[in-house]
């Protein structure tokens, strides 16, 4: 899933959609993968690279991935 090319992303989680005015918080995690999701990350390449930073299972990732990926589409923030 990609991120509108438009939606700016701060270091520390404040996202911004300037088509729509509409900004939003994201936890440190959710914002490191969204900064995964911008520099053009597969899901597997987040996947792995949040694997290889914290001690978490592989289907824990999965599923915040997901539910993260759901949240964005219901905001508009998807292309």
């Amino acid at each position: 899933m990609k991120l509108k090319k438009d939606i700016a992303i701060s270091d520390s989680g404040f996202l911004f959609n300037p088509s729509s005015g509409d900004s939003y918080t994201a936890n440190p995690i959710a914002t490191e993968i969204l900064k995964y999701m911008q520099s053009g990350f597969s899901n597997e390449q987040i996947i792995v690279s949040i694997m290889e930073s914290y001690d978490v299972e592989r289907s824990t990732i999965e599923k915040d991935l997901f539910d993260l990926e759901s949240m964005l589409s219901n905001y508009k923030l998807t292309r």
